[in-house]
């Protein structure tokens, strides 16, 4: 059988792309597990797996339990305002501590840059990274590749556009490297203040007009404007960011083609996007809450099996 080049899930960069066709293969499996009648199979049995969520999350954490139910692994839920953590225990203890109780895998969402890849080095059980800062959330980036795949057919020499806070997104970036991996041509758009400086070196273009961009592509990934992680004004006001940068239906229906509109969540409805366009037959957004099931039990499967 097939397996990953990595024993980890820390980042797409990380992962080749024999590593992401294999994934995407496994996940059309898993959808078709999870449409069954009976959703659940003995897959991991005799796996344990630590949910470990040191920033809040719903969709997220949601989804891996459920992958992990789903794949019968006995799973362990860990938050971090509800633990030793609050009390000064490092990280490497707490994980230390739980992996003494026989956990074969982490599941980690963390504030910090690179805390997965620092884990990876110091303990034995395999690393998801579930998002780390304003870094990366890998398998976002891959449930969102997988639903691209399913509404326009590969992705290679298609035109997809990211959409609004690039500088605050790990979703942005995992997004980045899992296109460019698979052939596809990267945009992003976005006020000045909120793309990062030397973004273009990852073999990107960018633009400041939210209609040329729409225009130009074929998928609109559109991102939400995550204040909580702004300590500073990167616009006037929301109200003035919705008027150059929000994508409401009259827009849409103003271009030459039809462009297919995805979101990682949760939408700021009324700033990025407009009820009519989240909920409008060129949404895919409920589509990529489902794949994203199917892609995580993809992922942990995978890496349980490649021990």
């Amino acid at each position: 059988m097939a397996s990953l080049s990595t024993r980890h899930l820390l980042g797409i960069k990380y992962l080749n792309e024999e590593d992401i066709r294999l994934i995407m293969d496994t996940t059309t499996h898993f959808k078709e597990v999870i449409n069954r009648p009976i959703k659940k199979v003995p897959s991991l049995r005799d796996i344990t797996i630590a949910n470990l969520f040191f920033e809040n999350s719903t969709r997220t954490k949601i989804s891996f339990e459920l992958a992990e139910k789903r794949l019968s692994a006995d799973v362990v839920n860990f938050s971090a305002s509800a633990s030793s953590v609050s009390k000064g225990e490092s990280l490497l203890d707490t994980v230390q501590n739980i992996l003494s109780m026989k956990v074969d895998m982490v599941v980690m969402r963390h504030p910090l840059q690179g805390a997965p890849v620092y884990l990876s080095r110091h303990i034995p059980a395999n690393i998801i990274n579930a998002g780390d800062g304003t870094h990366e959330h890998p398998t976002q980036a891959l449930l969102d590749l997988y639903s691209m795949m399913e509404k326009i057919g590969d992705v290679r020499g298609k035109k997809i556009a990211i959409i609004g806070d690039i500088r605050h997104s790990r979703v942005a970036l995992s997004n980045i490297f899992c296109l460019r991996k698979m052939g596809a041509e990267v945009r992003l758009c976005g006020p000045p203040t909120l793309i990062p400086r030397f973004i273009e070196s990852q073999g990107v273009s960018v633009s400041f007009d939210l209609r040329e961009t729409l225009e130009w592509a074929d998928v609109a990934n559109v991102l939400r404007i995550q204040l909580e992680r702004q300590n500073i004004s990167y616009f006037p006001s929301l109200r003035e960011y919705s008027l150059y940068y929000g994508i409401d239906k009259n827009l849409l229906n103003s271009l030459n083609s039809e462009v297919v509109i995805m979101h990682p969540g949760p939408i700021n409805r009324g700033v990025e996007l407009s009820s009519d366009v989240a909920d409008s037959d060129q949404s895919i957004i409920l589509h990529q809450v489902e794949n994203g099931l199917a892609v995580r039990m993809a992922v942990l499967f995978l890496l349980a099996t490649g021990n």
